[in-house]
């Protein structure tokens, strides 16, 4: 169902108010402004293409030159067009951008990218770089061309139009005046010609807004971001969101371990041991004795919940000693065997080892709930800037991420920094997950 308001001229034309309308004026104005973008970028882009052009002249002329030299003034062509084409067509893709609102109502958004960093260069290499600077320039030469034709066309046909309307007010007796179809001598018999005129007015509206339409059409095609650019642009802006909730994540994860392990693990060990001093103090018989030592143990098990809770989260010698040694740490409290290969020359970023050492911890939690495994393994490699950690059991197999067995979460987390999860678990064992996770080793590994 079409819009209540049309937004573009080739929208316009099939309602039946277009001639009362706005856009009939407005198409009008498109096409006669498009002469002064073009007429500026005809000056450069023909002294772009003079090389081509006294090469193409010496190749078709009597007395030809060697065939170098025509080869080498075309590449001299090539390369002037290459090094300063998109100079000429930033600038006028960003004016078209704004000319286009005359014919088309919609949001035009630049299709280039920020460049990485600031400076002449990073702008220049991302700018040359990309394929809307080119499109840019191709929309340059096609706008000099048919600008070059179109516009003097429509200039005379509304000056040839103008002067059939207005034919009876020219003509004086005895002074006959050239109307294009025809002569006049009279007032009166200029009459059939001015009918003629503003008979032919709203057909010319129509041509006029289908030629601006379709040159709108064509500047949106050539200046606008396509679907692959946005497609991409969306996928980047969502890498960046994605990258702002780890960062968000680990800093909220800092914050929730220094608030345990500074508050509350102090005061509840403070706790235990004023429950300690008290129960030394107190019969230990007594009911009042008996309450404070069974106080006493329900906090020395809750400093040791809180202290597993806390290493969890983020164990500390993760933080001070990096993932190999975490993993150890965590292999030698696992009540299956567990044999650790890892061999890392430095440290990963930070993120990335949490994540690792939050799939060990998450794999050997589900080895242990449904494998039935007696033994398993972890290994843990870098090469061409990939930390692959595997681990694997002898257990039944059988692992379904569609179980719920912790495994889409798992995943999850994975995708989060761009790695991704490989699972082969056969029924009868063994199982082998895999994860590949992206990332260069810049920190120096602690000792």
């Amino acid at each position: 169902m079409p819009s209540a308001v049309p937004n573009t001229a080739l929208e316009a034309v099939a309602r039946r108010r277009f001639l009362l309308g706005r856009w009939p004026w407005r198409s009008l104005g498109y096409l006669l402004t498009a002469a002064v973008p073009a007429f500026v970028a005809v000056l450069p882009l023909v002294l772009l293409g003079s090389p081509w052009a006294v090469a193409l002249r010496l190749a078709t002329g009597e007395a030809r030159p060697p065939y170098a030299v025509i080869t080498s003034l075309a590449g001299l062509g090539l390369l002037i067009i290459v090094a300063i084409g998109p100079l000429v067509a930033l600038p006028l893709a960003a004016l078209e951008r704004r000319r286009l609102r005359l014919v088309d109502a919609r949001p035009i958004a630049s299709p280039h990218r920020r460049p990485p960093a600031a400076g002449p260069w990073p702008w220049l290499r991302t700018r040359y770089t990309e394929a809307a600077t080119w499109r840019a320039f191709g929309y340059t030469v096609l706008l000099c061309a048919v600008t070059l034709a179109l516009w003097p066309a429509v200039l005379l046909l509304l000056i040839v139009l103008g002067g059939l309307v207005a034919s009876p007010l020219l003509v004086r007796d005895g002074h006959p005046v050239s109307l294009v179809i025809g002569h006049a001598g009279t007032p009166a018999a200029a009459l059939p010609y001015a009918a003629a005129g503003l008979v032919l007015l709203p057909v010319t509206a129509y041509v006029l807004a289908v030629l601006a339409g379709a040159h709108g059409a064509m500047a949106r095609a050539l200046l606008s971001r396509g679907t692959d650019e946005r497609l991409r642009a969306e996928l980047v802006e969502v890498s960046r969101s994605r990258a702002r909730l780890v960062d968000a994540f680990e800093a909220e994860r800092r914050r929730i371990e220094r608030d345990l392990h500074d508050g509350a693990q102090q005061r509840l060990l403070s706790l235990t041991l004023r429950l300690g001093l008290a129960r030394l103090d107190l019969p230990p018989e007594s009911p009042a004795g008996q309450s404070v030592a069974d106080a006493h143990e329900q906090a020395k098990q809750l400093m040791v919940e809180l202290r597993e809770l806390v290493r969890g989260i983020h164990p500390r010698v993760l933080t001070d000693r990096g993932l190999p040694a975490a993993i150890g740490e965590l292999a030698d409290r696992f009540h299956l065997p567990v044999t650790v290969d890892a061999d890392l020359p430095a440290r990963p970023p930070r993120h990335i080892e949490g994540t690792a050492y939050f799939v060990v911890t998450e794999a050997l939690t589900n080895i242990a709930k449904h494998s039935g495994a007696t033994a398993a393994g972890v290994t843990v490699r870098h090469d061409d800037d990939l930390l692959t950690v595997e681990i694997r059991d002898d257990g039944d197999g059988g692992a379904d991420p569609r179980r719920g067995t912790g495994l889409t979460g798992l995943a999850d987390r994975v995708a989060v920094t761009d790695g991704r999860m490989l699972l082969s678990s056969p029924t009868g064992g063994p199982t082998v997950l895999r994860v590949e996770l992206p990332c260069s080793l810049s920190e120096p590994r602690s000792e």
